[in-house]
């Protein structure tokens, strides 16, 4: 459900009867909503892990849900807000409940394989996505997903043991959330987020518009081609689960986000055919991926007394990355079609280079606090 929404950006806003720019200011009313999630999530640190799974579930199935039974563009845009509340309060629960059980020094590993899932949902999910909708529609997809996210709901009730009863001593969510914004690296992590979603979302935003624009890509082929996203993805988490513990944790993001500066520079100049594109978008993936499960387990060391309710803080940084860089995507985009002779991603490239290099200042004080 969440990832969909970038290759068939188009395709949905047709369905729905709406331009282009009204679809990416719907993705970035989805993204600023994430600034909520800590307010839920604490659910997790306060009424134990798997509550907080189980409120995730839930909040994804009445996203999915809604969208049958009122397919509209402010349906849809509640939509897209509901099920990325539900990953903002599933993903600090999950990550806690690891973090509780797994060791730091093995920890990115366990972490970087629960992330499989990410690039399965490119590689298995998104081509599906575009066989129902070329069958069957735009609102094909939502049926199916509202399903799926009943039936992980029973298997996560079924499989995940009783957690046990609340410390009632523990820190509550302010004293929790005042700790947080009072601690350096706490606030350095939020900081390198939003650097790095930035960086990503200006190009993640278009990347569907720029294929159909520069090699009139259909709506199967869109699907295709975020197979092979998924594919980079799924490198990136792998080498995540052989590298990053053994180079730790800081070393691994600035890594990566080195890595990401020169796949996003060679992106544009790929771009002038159809497999130089997708090699170029392979390893812009696959360099993002590296980086940003890498830093999952950096952030769960930070503050262990409230893991989940700093990993859910956490997420505003990278909701407000994605929000100013779905802003800024279309535009840097229409810019950038403005020289013809330019490659049409140069200027979305640039702007995550530079994005990108923010987040590797960031990073060099950070690791002054944990490795």
């Amino acid at each position: 459900m969440y990832r969909m929404v970038y290759p068939f950006l188009s395709v949905f806003g047709r369905g729905l009867g709406v331009d282009v720019p009204s679809m990416a200011l719907a993705v970035t009313v989805r993204s600023l909503s994430g600034m909520l999630a800590p307010f839920l999530a604490v659910v997790a640190d306060s009424r134990g892990r798997k509550l907080g799974m189980l409120l995730g579930v839930g909040f994804f199935i009445a996203g999915t849900g809604i969208v049958v039974l009122w397919p509209t563009y402010p349906v849809f845009v509640l939509a897209l807000v509901l099920t990325i509340m539900s990953k903002y309060v599933f993903d600090p629960a999950m990550q806690a409940y690891l973090g509780d059980r797994v060791a730091y020094q093995s920890r990115g590993r366990v972490l970087a394989i629960t992330e499989y899932g990410w690039s399965l949902s490119l590689i298995v999910g998104i081509p599906l996505v575009g066989f129902l909708i070329a069958r069957r529609g735009w609102m094909a997809p939502f049926t199916l997903l509202a399903l799926l996210g009943l039936l992980a709901l029973l298997l996560l009730a079924w499989m995940l043991p009783k957690d046990p009863k609340p410390d009632t001593e523990n820190p509550v969510f302010w004293s929790n959330l005042r700790a947080i914004l009072t601690y350096g690296p706490a606030l350095l992590a939020l900081v390198l987020s939003f650097f790095m979603d930035v960086a990503n979302e200006v190009v993640n935003l278009v990347f569907g518009v720029w294929m159909e624009d520069a090699f009139a890509l259909k709506i199967a082929a869109l699907g295709a081609a975020s197979a092979v996203i998924g594919f980079s993805e799924l490198g990136g988490e792998s080498l995540s689960v052989w590298l990053t513990d053994f180079l730790g944790k800081t070393a691994a993001v600035g890594v990566g986000l080195v890595l990401n500066c020169f796949a996003a520079l060679a992106l544009p100049f790929l771009g002038s055919s159809l497999p130089g594109a997708l090699v170029g978008l392979f390893f812009f993936y696959l360099t993002f991926e590296f980086t940003i499960v890498s830093s999952i387990p950096l952030v769960t060391e930070i503050m262990p007394s409230a893991r989940a309710t700093l990993v859910a803080v956490n997420v505003v940084g990278l909701s407000l990355g994605r929000a100013v860089g779905a802003l800024l995507a279309t535009q840097l985009y229409a810019w950038g079609k403005v020289y013809p002779s330019l490659p049409d991603l140069l200027v979305n490239a640039l702007v995550a280079l530079v994005f990108n290099l923010l987040a590797l200042s960031t990073l060099y004080f950070l690791r002054r606090y944990i490795r």
